[in-house]
C-alpha cells in the first residue's frame, strides 16, 4: 500500500490553507491529473464529492466523504472508485502569527494490483507535484492578500 506523510511550514494561516484544501470544486484549476470535480453536498462539517483523475488515456472516478473541522483538520473517507481503501488527512496548526504547519498523510490500496504496482513506482513524484501545486495555488490566492495586512 503506497503511503506518504509530509510536514510543511507555509507563510499562510491555518484558515487560509484549510479553505484552499476544502475547495474541492476548484481542484481541476490547479491540481495535475484532476480532470473534473463535482461536489454533491457541502456543509460546514461534511462534503460528498466526486473527482475524475486522468493520465493519458486512463480516467478513473472517485467518490469521497470529507469531514471538516475548520481550521484544524480535513479527513477524506473513501466511498467508491477504483481503490479498495484510501486514508487522507490534513492537519493545520498555527506556527507564528501568520504561518502554519501542515501535516499531510495519505495511503491507498488499488483493487487492481497492476495499478497499485504502477502507482507505487510514481507515487512519490506525483505526490511532490501535487504538494507543489497546492503551494503555488496558495501563493496565487494569498500572497497579495497577506502583503496588504
Amino acid at each position: 500500500m503506497p503511503s506518504i506523510r509530509e510536514v510543511r511550514r507555509l507563510p499562510y494561516t491555518p484558515e487560509q490553507m484549510f479553505d484552499l484544501v476544502a475547495d474541492v470544486g476548484s481542484y481541476r484549476k490547479f491540481l495535475p491529473w484532476v480532470v473534473a470535480t463535482r461536489v454533491r453536498s457541502n456543509s460546514e462539517t461534511e462534503m460528498l464529492a466526486d473527482m475524475v483523475v486522468g493520465f493519458k488515456s486512463i480516467r478513473e472516478s472517485f467518490t469521497s466523504r470529507v469531514t471538516k473541522d475548520r481550521p484544524h483538520e480535513i479527513r477524506v473517507h473513501y466511498v467508491d472508485g477504483p481503490l479498495s481503501d484510501l486514508d487522507n488527512i490534513w492537519v493545520f496548526k498555527p506556527y507564528g502569527r501568520e504561518s502554519c504547519e501542515i501535516e499531510f498523510f495519505v495511503d491507498f490500496t488499488f483493487k487492481n494490483k497492476v495499478f497499485e504496482r504502477i502507482a507505487g513506482q510514481y507515487f512519490d513524484r506525483a505526490f511532490r507535484k501535487m504538494v507543489n501545486a497546492f503551494e503555488k495555488r496558495a501563493a496565487q490566492l494569498y500572497d497579495t492578500e497577506n502583503a496588504l495586512r
